[in-house]
């Protein structure tokens, strides 16, 4: 497989283009540092193919502003790493 070829596949690649890539590279004996990190780099695009997060805003500045945090705060207790912050 030539690289360069790989990687300009990867900047045009659809979703379905990107799964059949994956699946050449997987198939192959030995993958270099580079067709690795061309591997990987097929794994996270995925996350390009979903819908943006939309939060709830209004909910958030509320609750920063009635525990004095901050929205980051807020955000990060809604993500499970403390107790709910919005209720």
């Amino acid at each position: 497989m030539k690289l360069r070829s790989l990687t300009l596949l990867l900047g045009l690649a659809a979703p379905l283009r990107r799964g059949v890539l994956r699946a050449l590279l997987r198939s192959e004996e030995h993958l270099g540092p580079a067709l690795q990190g061309a591997l990987e780099s097929l794994d996270l695009a995925r996350w390009d193919d979903l819908p943006e997060a939309e939060l709830p805003w209004e909910e958030v500045t509320a609750a920063a502003r009635r525990q004095g945090i901050s929205e980051a705060d807020v955000i990060w207790d809604l993500t499970g790493h403390r107790r709910r912050a919005v209720q």
